[in-house]
């Protein structure tokens, strides 16, 4: 295989761990296990396995203390209070409400970029940004009451609440990982995300039974944290390297397609109108908000 093609099975690949995440994290949480100890365990395990990989590969860079704020703020929203949001929110939704609305964050980012970069906003881009916030609150409010869930109208608001988040830490880590290398900046995001999501999870960590949880459950404990956490960000790294940002984005789009198709077949949600509905005009909406301008796209093959 090309580099290209390894690069293409590993973009397949994180899109096929997060979809399955949205079913293997449902099936635990909070049935078995509480959201904040499910994401105190994820957390954890993968500052460890950063921490120990970094003292093997890559340069040995150090952070100035000047630089520990952003950071902390990077891994207060990317890692911190993003993964608690994400698994609080699904334990009182659905898989596919919860893939759906996840797409919902590159739109967020370029509200987040007019306002903090000053990119501009032309008329196609408003107008899907529109477009796509309005199939999120379809999504958020006319399933509340049909959907499988203890509180799928909470439920939904807080995965919303999650991808404004990860929007705000994708532009915060923008310029991280110009100044730090992958792994030194993983290890001290995942580290003061541990200090982060302790608090909130240590105690519904520390108050789940090993030896009372089924195989399966310790199989999908062990899948979130693994593959759907680790796993994803190493294979992400690899399609990053070969190839385009654009081309890596569009691998995020497969997610609610394969979690759907995972979480109907497994059993655990049910897809409906509302939900094909609202997935199809945020899809939209995404679609025409990143679209290029006609005057730039005529500029460019010039």
């Amino acid at each position: 295989m090309t580099k290209r093609q390894v690069a293409l099975l590993c973009g397949t690949l994180v899109a096929l761990f997060y979809a399955i995440n949205f079913s293997a994290a449902k099936e635990v949480t909070p049935d078995h296990i509480g959201p904040f100890g499910l994401t105190w365990y994820r957390v954890v395990v993968t500052c460890c396995i950063f921490w120990i990989i970094s003292l093997f590969v890559g340069p040995k860079q150090k952070v100035t203390l000047k630089e520990l704020p952003a950071i902390a703020l990077a891994a207060f929203c990317g890692v911190g209070f993003n993964m608690v949001t994400f698994m609080w929110g699904l334990s009182l939704t659905t898989p596919i409400s919860a893939s759906v609305l996840m797409v919902t964050t590159p739109i967020i980012v370029a509200i987040l970029s007019a306002i903090f970069l000053k990119e501009r906003l032309h008329t196609m881009k408003v107008i899907g940004i529109l477009i796509g916030f309005a199939g999120a609150a379809l999504l958020i409010f006319l399933t509340a009451s049909s959907a499988v869930g203890s509180n799928p109208l909470m439920g939904n608001l807080l995965i919303f609440v999650n991808s404004v988040s990860y929007a705000f830490y994708i532009l915060l880590a923008k310029r991280l990982t110009q100044k730090y290398d992958v792994f030194t900046l993983m290890k001290w995001l995942y580290l003061f995300g541990v200090l982060f999501i302790t608090p909130f999870g240590i105690q519904q960590g520390l108050s789940f039974d090993l030896s009372e949880a089924s195989t399966t459950v310790l199989l999908n404990i062990g899948y979130v944290v693994l593959f759907a956490t680790f796993g994803t960000y190493m294979l992400n790294i690899i399609a990053i390297r070969t190839l385009r940002p654009s081309v890596v984005a569009v691998f995020v789009y497969l997610q609610p397609l394969l979690a759907t198709i995972i979480a109907v077949g497994l059993g655990t949600d049910q897809l409906t109108w509302i939900k094909t509905g609202a997935g199809l005009l945020i899809f939209s909406g995404v679609y025409l908000a990143g679209r290029k301008p006609k005057e730039k796209q005529l500029g460019e093959l010039r």
